[in-house]
């Protein structure tokens, strides 16, 4: 080997001058191009996974699932996937990273837990536990707690108004712990008047923070709260457990709301749904996929996805679609337009707030259809798939949160239309005819 470097060396000198100058030259320019090159052709960056696939040029299970693959944001260019709030979101003190349930049909343990990303061996771990789990009741509620990493730290039951059974975590399992109710239950009427937020002015009425929050819940499909006028009324049936003179917990009964010259009702029934006076239902339908034809998922839901890209642990908090850019994207829901924009890592992205309760985004688009402000209806085009912001391949990241936390799009209880029929609404209206009377404006 030294005597093939001496020879080379021997040859490379003995050359003219001129020679050995453009010789070394174009060393120098071949080594450049070596470090160069492949920063250059990045295979994130590069057009064999980030190409322009016109409408229809092929179907979309074509794609190679990585070319659908976000990359996550960084923790420090997260706000795209925060929704937005206001007033009419406040949160109750000591509330902060507990979601809130009522069982309702064909509800089971794991439908519930699944749908908000929870580990499904949590799930069974508490099932074979604790077998009464399996045998949630209709308008039961159920409660839990995360930690930052999405996983189950707690778990409440409240089997009656009186008995409420909590599951903590406790060395790799969970621990049972039965508070029971010992307080007196009765009926309050509470009214007011609308003068400057509905917030601020229930709150003076004497409603508290969780009655406030159901009045919201039971009319939001009705309403837009924030568009309410000075003097408009609103009367509150209330059912309240006193305690030692002080209100433990509250259910509401029924909610009447006088806006101009028209007045809105929604009462509670045994389901733990809210119905208008004749049992009908109130909430508006939503559609499963935000496109017309359904396509392949290319990356699922996860709040503890691995980032193919950068090897961490990050939240997942929608779906992936993978599909041709310029496909037409659809408003799933009613509602209202309240961001339309571009935005970091989400490229082009839409957010809709649907009633009070529930918002979706859509990301990645191409072409924006839609403005801040703007009412839409189900099925109507807010915009048309892209590959824009932090994205290696044409496909739409869809999301839909409840109550400010993301849940799966694919198996998600989306609101109900239908109303009660046979004894359920019998029993239904003999409540409304007893509450109706009450709700009266001072």
């Amino acid at each position: 080997m030294q005597q093939f470097v001496r020879s080379i060396t021997l040859a490379y000198n003995n050359l003219p001058r001129p020679h050995r100058v453009m010789l070394g030259s174009l060393t120098v320019i071949t080594l450049a191009v070596a470090v160069w090159r492949p920063y250059v052709y990045s295979p994130v960056m590069g057009p064999s996974t980030s190409r322009t696939v016109p409408a229809g040029a092929q179907p979309a299970r074509d794609l190679a699932p990585e070319a659908s693959e976000p990359i996550d944001q960084s923790p420090a260019d997260n706000d795209d996937d925060v929704p937005l709030a206001d007033d009419l979101d406040e949160k109750v003190a000591g509330e902060t990273g507990v979601h809130e349930y009522v069982v309702s049909t064909g509800d089971t343990l794991g439908s519930i837990l699944t749908q908000y990303g929870i580990d499904m061996s949590d799930v069974s771990l508490l099932a074979q536990r604790f077998p009464q789990l399996r045998n949630l009741k209709i308008g039961q509620k159920i409660s839990w707690t995360l930690d930052g990493g999405g996983e189950l730290q707690r778990l409440s039951w409240e089997m009656s108004r009186r008995e409420t059974h909590t599951y903590d975590r406790l060395d790799g399992g969970f621990k049972e712990s039965v508070a029971n109710q010992a307080g007196e239950w009765s009926n309050a009427m509470l009214t007011g008047t609308v003068d400057g937020s509905f917030v601020t002015s229930a709150r003076a009425a004497g409603l508290s923070g969780p009655e406030i929050n159901s009045v919201i819940k039971a009319l939001q499909w009705q309403l837009d709260f924030r568009k309410l006028q000075q003097g408009d009324r609103f009367a509150v049936l209330t059912s309240r457990e006193m305690l030692n003179g002080r209100s433990e917990q509250s259910e509401l009964i029924g909610v009447r709301l006088r806006t101009g010259d028209k007045d809105v009702y929604a009462f509670r029934a045994s389901d733990g749904e809210f119905y208008n006076r004749d049992g009908a239902g109130l909430a508006q339908g939503f559609m499963r996929f935000p496109t017309v034809k359904q396509f392949r998922v290319s990356s699922n839901f996860s709040p503890r996805r691995l980032n193919p890209v950068t090897g961490h642990i990050a939240p997942h908090r929608g779906v992936d679609f993978a599909m041709p850019v310029g496909t037409p994207v659809l408003a799933v829901g009613d509602g209202e337009v309240v961001e339309s924009k571009n935005g970091s890592g989400a490229g082009n992205y839409v957010t809709i707030r649907h009633g009070r309760q529930y918002m979706t985004r859509y990301m990645h688009l191409k072409k924006l259809l839609v403005k801040p402000g703007q009412q839409v209806k189900r099925g109507d085009r807010i915009a048309l798939s892209g590959n824009t912001g932090r994205s290696t391949g044409p496909h739409l990241h869809y999301e839909i949160w409840i109550n400010q936390q993301a849940v799966n799009p694919l198996t998600a209880k989306l609101p109900r239309t239908e109303g009660l029929t046979g004894k359920d609404r019998l029993d239904y209206l003999a409540q409304v005819r007893e509450a109706m009377p009450q709700l009266q404006f001072d």
